[in-house]
Formats: C-alpha cells, structure tokens, sequence
C-alpha cells in the first residue's frame, strides 16, 4: 500500500515538473501570467515556471509577418472609382503590448490600413493615384506605423499590389495615349518636313549664289574681251584715220572691204545657196583688195625706206576708159 501511494506521488511529481518547463520556439515569445497578472516573457528555449502558479498567457510571433489587405472601392479626388488591393509587412517589438495592448491584433492593422488607403488615395486625383504609387506607400507607411508604435509592433513596408480603374476610364486612358503618341508623331514629321526644305532652300540659294558669281566672272571676262576688242579697233580706226588725214585716201577701202567680204562670206556659207553669181559690181571687191595691197606697201615703204611698186596688171573686170 505504501509502495502504490510513493509511486503515485512520484507519477504526480513528474507531471507537475512536466506541466512546469516550458519549451520555446525560435521566433516566438510567450507571456507568462501569474494568477491571470502578466509578470515576465518566456524567450526561445527551456523555461521553468511552477505550475498552477504561472500559466502561458499568450503566445507571440516575433517574426517579421504579411498581411493582405483586400480590395477596396475607393472613390478619387476627381470622382473616379477605382479598386486596389495591397499588403502590410510588419514585425513585432515588444510582445507583452501586442498581446494585452490591443485585442486582434491583425485584424485591428488590416482596419486601420483600409481606412487610411481611402483617405490617402481619396485625397489624389486618378492620374496621381497611378502614377505616384511609391508616394502612396510612403504617406500608408508613416500614418500607420505611428498609430500601431502603442502596440508593440513595427510597420516595415506598404504596398499597393494593384490599382483597377473602370473599364470606360481605360479606354479613354487608351485613347488619350494613342492621341498623344499620333501628336508626337505629328510634331516629329512636321520638324523633319521642315528641316528638309530648310536644307532645300538653302541648297538653292548656294546654287543660286554659284549661279550669280559665275554670272558675274562670265560678265567681267566679256566685258574684259570687249574692251581689248574696243581698244584694237581703236588703234586700227586710229591708224586708219592717220593715214587718211596724211592724204592717203585708199586706206579707206580697208573697212570696205572688210564688210564686203564678210557679206559674200555670208552667201558662201548660207545653207540655201549651191551657186554664187558674183554681179559686175565684184570688180569692186578686186579693187579693194588691191587698195589694201598698196596701203600695206606705203607702210612698209615709211618703215624701212622707199619701195617702188611693181607695175599694176590691168584687172579684165575693169571697163575700158572712153
């Protein structure tokens, strides 16, 4: 009997020791009441606490944690409804507050993340709201993690996984894109449209202005060849003239001449004419040429001396005298 008794005493000594240590995993802490008071924390490992004195309150999870925020309706600055949806990183601090500081905790950080996306995406209007998401993040990071500081935990990170506006709003965003993008396309053929016929133009004016100064080098040498063909006829009316007024009245027949044989040059080259009649006047023409004859011996007669003339052959043209 006193065997049964020793041994059940020994079976309950075993069990209470059993129910008294406490086993604690890595990333969780454990509150540890005394008679349903908080009194200390039980860390990641082998704890001992009395049975029946001290009891597990709650138990912690101190590892960084997500939570899903569901999506939400909101309407925008510009009275556009749009639908999100995001998530919350956050990590708790200090147990004993996340436990007796607020009841359900994560429920109580989902409803506080839901309200405060309405009001910041309710104050910005639809263009801002898709474009300035790392701004939206920022302003939900900074209001939460200062409403949840009382309880323990820290805020890490706010994302807005997906913004959904109404189907007609996208396809006015579509349209409004496509727009600009043909505007662009607009401007940009219109600013090589112009680049080219600047180039044009001024391609024409450098040919323009070639034009002109070859122009001009054509004109001056022209008038540079006039002048010298000017200046020889000078001379040679000049000499003409001289021997004119010295009484020499032949040297009048050189420009005659001249004209005369340009015009039977004239008829000689003319496509028209297979036969030259030369009228009686062509004895006219034989004269002159020997007037030219004679002024070239007087000529040659004042430059080297006398030189007397070979006697004239009588022209057969020539009429007989009376």
């Amino acid at each position: 009997m006193e065997f049964t008794a020793a041994f059940f005493f020994f079976i309950l000594i075993i069990v209470y020791l059993g129910a008294s240590i406490k086993i604690v995993r890595q990333g969780y802490q454990y509150t540890i009441e005394y008679f349903g008071r908080f009194t200390s924390i039980a860390k990641p490992g082998f704890n001992f606490f009395p049975a029946f004195f001290y009891r597990v309150g709650r138990k912690v999870n101190m590892m960084e944690q997500v939570l899903d925020i569901p999506g939400q309706e909101i309407i925008t600055k510009d009275n556009a409804m749009i639908s999100t949806d995001g998530v919350v990183f956050f990590q708790v601090l200090d147990a004993p507050k996340a436990a007796y500081e607020v009841n359900d905790l994560y429920n109580a950080i989902l409803n506080l993340v839901t309200t405060n996306l309405r009001t910041v995406m309710g104050s910005m209007d639809l263009d801002e709201t898709l474009s300035k998401r790392d701004e939206i993040n920022g302003r939900l990071l900074t209001v939460i993690d200062d409403a949840t500081t009382p309880w323990g935990i820290k805020i890490t990170r706010v994302e807005i996984k997906d913004i959904r506006p109404p189907q007609d709003i996208i396809n006015a965003m579509a349209r409004q894109m496509k727009a600009e993008r043909e505007k662009r396309a607009n401007i940009l053929d219109a600013e090589g449209a112009r680049a080219s016929e600047i180039l044009r133009a001024e391609g024409e004016k450098q040919g323009q202005i070639l034009q002109a100064e070859g122009r001009k080098e054509a004109a001056f040498r022209d008038a540079e060849a006039r002048e010298r063909e000017a200046e020889a006829e000078a001379s040679a009316t000049q000499a003409v003239s001289q021997a004119i007024s010295g009484g020499n009245a032949q040297a009048i027949n050189y420009f005659i001449a001249q004209d005369y044989v340009k015009a039977v040059e004239k008829f000689a080259t003319s496509p028209n004419a297979k036969t030259i009649l030369f009228p009686v006047e062509a004895t006219q023409l034989i004269g002159t040429l020997g007037g030219i004859g004679e002024l070239a011996k007087e000529a040659l007669g004042e430059a080297g001396g006398a030189i007397t003339p070979p006697p004239r052959r009588r022209n057969p043209f020539d009429q007989k005298e009376d």
